[in-house]
């Protein structure tokens, strides 16, 4: 259940990522429901990621994520501005932190639609280890996660090299698959067409660079012939 707040701003972000193709920013959203202070809007932020509705996207200016919304929200007409209690009538009760429940009428979530992608092994986020091609297990991701019209699959993350990307040792990726890569995207490449690792790719004249997020790991310098890109990192699940 949310409350009113909540829902205000999941449907300002939901709108505004709609219409704009990002999500609005802090000021925006503060001005939008009316708050004294950005620190309420953080407040309604971490509330809404703490129950699955959005997540956050690290090192990514407005990296706000729509997961799923509350199923009132997926009907025409749906708005957020509940109309106030009636005059006279039954108070709600308040909340053990002091501010009040949502409301009653305040509809059960749902997921928008989950697709379901076979998890190929584990790749490396350090030292290159083979590559693997086999099914190991199958995830439910939120289609939101996926990114064009092309075939998608998941992968464990073993190591800690691109740790300041926000990627680290267990997490799974969700990965499109592709062969061409732009400078600066976390790529899976397969390397001398054995060892496959997740890095960021950079082309430097002939050559290509695969760089890890993590100061403690050092860029390879590869030649065009030694890599082959199997695909690009769009999503990203963690487990606590």
């Amino acid at each position: 259940m949310l409350t009113r707040k909540q829902l205000e701003l999941l449907e300002y972000i939901q709108k505004c990522t709609a219409r704009d193709g990002v999500p609005p920013s802090f000021d925006e959203m503060k001005e939008a429901l009316d708050l004294r202070s950005k620190s309420g809007i953080h407040r309604l932020i971490t509330a809404l990621e703490e129950r699955g509705f959005i997540r956050r996207l690290a090192h990514r200016a407005r990296a706000i994520e729509i997961l799923k919304l509350p199923e009132a929200m997926e009907k025409p007409g749906f708005s957020s501005k509940l109309p106030a209690a009636n005059a006279g009538s039954e108070p709600m009760p308040k909340a053990a932190t002091g501010r009040m429940s949502a409301p009653r009428e305040t509809a059960p979530v749902s997921m928008i639609h989950a697709l379901e992608l076979p998890v190929m092994g584990r790749i490396a986020a350090g030292v290159p280890i083979e590559a693997i091609s086999e099914i190991s297990h199958h995830v439910t991701v939120p289609g939101s996660m996926l990114s064009g019209k092309g075939q998608h699959y998941a992968l464990e993350v073993k190591g800690d090299s691109m740790i300041e990307a926000g990627i680290n040792d267990g997490d799974v990726v969700i990965i499109r698959e592709q062969t061409t890569a732009e400078n600066g995207e976390i790529v899976v490449a397969l390397v001398e067409g054995h060892e496959a690792t997740l890095k960021r790719f950079r082309r430097r004249g002939g050559m290509i660079a695969l760089e890890a997020a993590n100061p403690a790991y050092e860029t390879r310098i590869l030649r065009d012939d030694q890599v082959h890109v199997q695909g690009r990192l769009v999503g990203l699940i963690r487990s606590y």
